[in-house]
């Protein structure tokens, strides 16, 4: 996840210190991605490594708080205007565990039914979580993508089971 340039965006909307950056980013994305506050200071201290923040004087509190460079701006338009790629994306290791239970010729169906099972309750904690949310847009947005991946996840399976089922490999284990 480009945590580097969702910290730019934030620092777009004027001068923070690293908690404050860890809250609003959790914030945006409804808490689905947990930041480590040590995460947080390590890209900031890389990112003044690279010019695109640069640190100001410690507040009253002891706080350093940083301000987006020119460069820094470039760099968070550049991220807003690049797609982004699905070989950009981690591997799924539902696929990958799928796919091995095939050629392994194991059952699949209690795999994709334990699957199944977990994406319900995983569709229905999203859905109370964005019935309970008073955030703004930006969480609301974060868990419409959740809630839609869960649902395709759905699909998907159900694809699975009926391609499977119809396979003559399947067919001719059942008899």
């Amino acid at each position: 996840m480009a945590i580097r340039q969702g910290l730019l965006a934030l620092l777009s909307q004027g001068p923070r210190y690293g908690y404050q950056l860890r809250a609003e980013f959790e914030a945006s994305t409804g808490a689905t991605w947990p930041l480590n506050i040590g995460q947080v200071y390590t890209t900031l201290s890389r990112m003044e490594r690279d010019g695109l923040v640069t640190p100001g004087e410690q507040d009253d509190q002891g706080r350093v708080v940083y301000t987006i460079t020119e460069a820094g701006r470039t760099e968070m338009e550049r991220w807003f205007s690049t797609p982004v790629a699905q070989a950009d994306r981690p591997r799924d290791e539902l696929v990958i565990k799928l796919a091995m239970a095939v050629t392994a010729a194991a059952d699949v169906r209690p795999v994709i039914q334990a699957q199944r099972g977990a994406t319900m309750r995983t569709l229905q904690e999203l859905t109370r979580a964005k019935r309970a949310s008073a955030e703004g847009a930006a969480q609301r947005l974060v868990l419409d993508s959740m809630i839609f991946q869960a649902e395709a996840e759905q699909r998907w399976l159900d694809h699975c089971e009926a391609v499977l089922t119809a396979s003559p490999q399947t067919q001719e284990k059942q008899r």
